[in-house]
């Protein structure tokens, strides 16, 4: 799918997009974000579901694809990105995903399963920022659009 030339460079910029997030608040720009969900994401063949989490001051902690899939869908279980976040000792949370099919539209099932993520991590007073979908014509954030 990519070159060796290509892959050096997305491991380059994620590299760079890395040590920006995690000494800096920047990851909640949503420009930042949507660079670092894309370089991370965009390039998957199959869904893959990620948690960026993030301290206190809203700084990458770590970014980590918590699930894969299939072409067209990723099971995503609650109690795996919960246990992570207290791991982590995460006091925010930013979801993100990969749409293969390239449309960065939310399905009813991106929705629900936000909804039922956000509902557990509440339990542990962690908070979700975003879920930003990530799609070959672009990102999409459910924070700009008040989905969350």
């Amino acid at each position: 799918m990519f070159s060796l030339k290509e892959i050096a460079v997305i491991t380059e910029a994620n590299s760079i997009l890395d040590k920006t997030a995690r000494y800096t608040n920047s990851i909640c720009i949503p420009s930042l974000a949507f660079s670092l969900c894309r370089t991370k994401l965009a390039h998957l063949e199959s869904e893959a579901f990620a948690v960026a989490y993030l301290d206190c001051k809203n700084r990458l902690i770590s970014f980590d694809v918590v699930f894969t899939g299939t072409v067209n869908r990723a099971n995503v279980y609650s109690r795996d990105v919960v246990k992570l976040a207290l791991k982590y000792n995460a006091v925010n949370v930013i979801f993100s995903h990969n749409h293969p099919s390239g449309e960065p539209t939310p399905s009813a099932a991106d929705k629900a399963v936000t909804k039922r993520l956000a509902e557990a991590l509440t339990l542990f007073n962690i908070s979700v920022l975003d879920h930003i979908i990530v799609g070959a014509e672009g990102c999409t954030s459910f924070a700009e659009r008040g989905l969350i």
